[in-house]
């Protein structure tokens, strides 16, 4: 049964491959999607009969209550809203990974079991990057939503402050690694990245929360990755590498197409438009082409094809 989950497993990782491959380009967005749906819900079945979780019933009953509300947020959330979702679903990546960490460490201490380093490792990992998504994930869900002000919010020293936390989650995944029967280290190490993924969010401006969304989502991968590895799940790790490495190639394409510095937008020190930089005249001088009414209607009545492209550009 075990070389059978682990076929199907691998089957599953190809599927996620091929899907991530179709959505590369349109015409094989809609195919690639549904690979990568197929997978994931081949991956679910396989884990939840190999760690005979629930029966089949419950896991149809799963299906069905988990594609309806998939379905109607598919059907209610307009397009331009679609970051928003993914920060939603950022978040809940995150949390997940923070949760499932803190049940791998709590029930090796149930148990009395003193669990392997590299395992201590992974759990430290997922706790601090999942809590790091999480919070960082609800700012920016908030300020894309207008739930808080858009704006961004800077102070003194916080940059040091935010040295001084990261520095502190480190310290105190280091104690977890050393000592996994104290479960407060590893709830403080939650406490101190959920202040980090807060401070590290603020600063960001509504206007660049769209680059902030696509590095978050790397994150929500390499905290699936650790999850993997706390669970010894192949079909995650692979996954959550995926994840994380295709959200950083976004990051950095955003980062590029928006004029932001890739570096800055890891540490939290993107600065408001305005603030430095070249201006818009700077940029745009000489690529610019001015037009009229009456040129663009004779370009339409002379073309063969006419492509019209949305205008709520990197956002989407």
């Amino acid at each position: 049964m075990s070389a059978l989950i682990n076929i199907g497993y691998l089957v599953a990782s190809v599927l996620f491959i091929l899907g991530l491959k179709g959505l590369t380009h349109p015409r094989t967005a809609v195919r690639g999607n549904l690979l990568g749906a197929v997978g994931m819900l081949l991956a679910i079945v396989l884990t939840l009969t190999d760690q005979q979780i629930v029966s089949y019933e419950m896991i149809i009953l799963g299906l069905i209550i988990g594609g309806a509300i998939g379905a109607a947020l598919a059907i209610k959330i307009e397009m331009t809203s679609m970051p928003e979702l993914v920060a939603v679903f950022n978040g809940f990546g995150g949390i997940a990974s923070v949760l499932v960490a803190g049940a791998a460490l709590l029930e090796n201490t149930l148990t009395a079991e003193i669990p392997l380093m590299q395992l201590t490792i992974a759990i430290a990992a997922s706790g601090l990057i999942g809590a790091v998504t999480f919070w960082g994930s609800l700012v920016a869900f908030g300020k894309l939503n207008g739930l808080i002000s858009e704006n961004a919010v800077l102070f003194s020293g916080q940059q040091i402050i935010n040295a001084v936390l990261a520095a502190t989650a480190l310290a105190l995944s280091w104690w977890v690694v050393i000592d996994p029967a104290s479960g407060v280290a590893y709830w403080l190490v939650v406490g101190v990245a959920s202040i980090l993924g807060i401070l590290l969010v603020i600063p960001v401006g509504g206007a660049d929360m769209p680059v902030v969304v696509a590095l978050l989502n790397s994150y929500s991968g390499l905290a699936a990755a650790a999850t993997g590895f706390v669970l010894s799940n192949n079909v995650l790790i692979i996954t959550g590498s995926l994840v994380g490495a295709s959200g950083l190639i976004l990051t950095q394409i955003m980062c590029k197409a928006m004029n932001r510095s890739l570096t800055n937008v890891l540490f939290g020190v993107m600065a408001p438009v305005g603030d430095g930089g070249p201006t818009a005249d700077e940029v745009y001088g000489g690529k610019v082409k001015s037009t009229s009414p009456e040129e663009v209607a004779l370009l339409f009545e002379t073309a063969r094809r006419v492509s019209i492209i949305p205008g709520y550009g990197m956002a989407v």
